[in-house]
């Protein structure tokens, strides 16, 4: 095991060489995009798992201005970079750590795997969140971006140079199980288009699995709104 883990660390060494000269992509900005809508707040405090040298690192800690991001990887030469390049954001700290010996006396508000989960061999993801589990809150929310796994077995087949050491479909139902054994329920999840018309990627919205004491019906306004907004939509005027 030690040594597959040094080859996969010597891959994504090399690999950051590659990261730097590819920059900011609409994947990268698409992740924003996604957590602000499932409530990332500017004062939030975010941990990244699998940051490689910082892309999403970056807009993640240009947009959480009162917050901060901690960001870790398996890969030194990936951390060493990002350190470099990413060295005036003042709330954005970089580590190494593959997550089995992650240990911080903090807890945040959202943990974001922003396409790594698919690298990370699928028998380690029950411990991985369990992890997650010690520094989260009542409140803590998990964001997974993933390949589509439909998608990515098509690229396994036709384009497998493209692929990482590690690259795995990964099965929705296995993920979900994975998280909410780990005491998170599962919010929202959704196959969107990034690069291609065939659906691409996936995220998922994780929270924290807590009673709920009281409830709050919506308006009766909220309620005729929407349905006066379905029958428009579909044409239904009787």
């Amino acid at each position: 095991m030690e040594e597959s883990k040094d080859k996969i660390i010597s891959y994504y060494d090399q690999f950051a060489e590659q990261q730097e000269v590819t920059g900011i992509n609409s994947r990268h900005l698409q992740i924003l995009d996604k957590l602000v809508d499932a409530g990332l707040k500017e004062n939030h405090k975010i941990l990244e798992v699998g940051c490689g040298i910082g892309t999403v690192s970056h807009l993640l800690a240009s947009y959480v201005k009162r917050g901060k991001v901690l960001a870790v990887d398996i890969s030194p030469e990936s951390i060493k970079k990002a350190q470099g390049l990413w060295k005036e954001q003042k709330n954005l700290e970089f580590a190494v750590s593959d997550m089995k010996d992650f240990e911080r006396n903090e807890q945040f508000d959202f943990f974001v795997f922003p396409d790594v989960l698919e690298h990370i061999p699928i028998d380690q993801h029950p411990p991985l969140f369990r992890t997650v589990r010690k520094h989260a809150h009542e409140d803590s929310a998990i964001f997974v971006h993933i390949p589509a796994p439909r998608f990515l077995e098509w690229m396994i087949r036709n384009e497998p140079q493209k692929l990482q050491v590690i690259d795995q479909p990964l099965d929705s139902g296995d993920l979900i199980k994975s998280i909410t054994t780990a005491g998170f329920y599962l919010e929202k999840m959704e196959t969107y288009s990034i690069f291609y018309e065939e659906k691409d990627y996936q995220y998922f919205v994780f929270r924290s699995a807590k009673n709920l004491y009281k409830t709050k019906p919506l308006s009766k306004w909220k309620v005729l709104k929407e349905r006066v907004r379905i029958r428009l939509r579909h044409k239904i005027f009787n």
